[in-house]
């Protein structure tokens, strides 16, 4: 009998420095059922919490805002490995103060949201161009007013700065 017992005893593990605790683990599912972390914010910057290295972006909303303004400010060719993606504005920076500019401007947008973003409703469009005290110093740019009807997101808007001039 006092064979049997020794190895029973021999089989028993004890593992009292592995693993984590229960209550951490549920510390855990209760702090990741709260926030959801969609996809990383730009221009990076780096993260608290949650976010890991770089800070993250919580709700759709907001990601779909960023990956807009990055699809403005991108041009042809300037995505590795996704060359037509962007909406090539930077060409027509200099010339968005006529009216045929400006449909050209629309038309690659158009297009380029048709192709990447098909979920984004175009609203309206604007070109502008500000002068500062110093008349040789001008910014020229777009902002775009957009709608998600699949979110619920009406009348969002965008400010995208092409150029600087002086």
């Amino acid at each position: 009998m006092s064979n049997r017992k020794r190895t029973q005893n021999q089989n028993v593990f004890k593992f009292k420095s592995s693993g984590e605790l229960l209550s951490s683990t549920e510390k855990y599912k209760r702090d990741t059922s709260f926030e959801k972390l969609i996809g990383i914010k730009t221009p990076l910057s780096f993260g608290s919490g949650r976010d890991g290295i770089f800070a993250m972006h919580k709700s759709l909303k907001d990601q779909i805002k960023d990956n807009f303004i990055n699809m403005l400010k991108t041009n042809r060719g300037q995505r590795l490995g996704n060359y037509s993606f962007g909406a090539n504005l930077e060409g027509l920076a200099f010339e968005l103060a006529t009216d045929e500019i400006e449909s050209d401007a629309i038309n690659r947008i158009n297009a380029t949201i048709s192709k990447f973003m098909p979920y984004i409703t175009l609203n309206n469009f604007e070109a502008f161009t500000e002068h500062f005290d110093n008349s040789h110093v001008a910014r020229v740019g777009i902002r775009v007013t957009y709608s998600i009807p699949n979110l619920g997101v009406a009348n969002e808007q965008v400010e995208v700065i092409l150029k600087v001039t002086g």
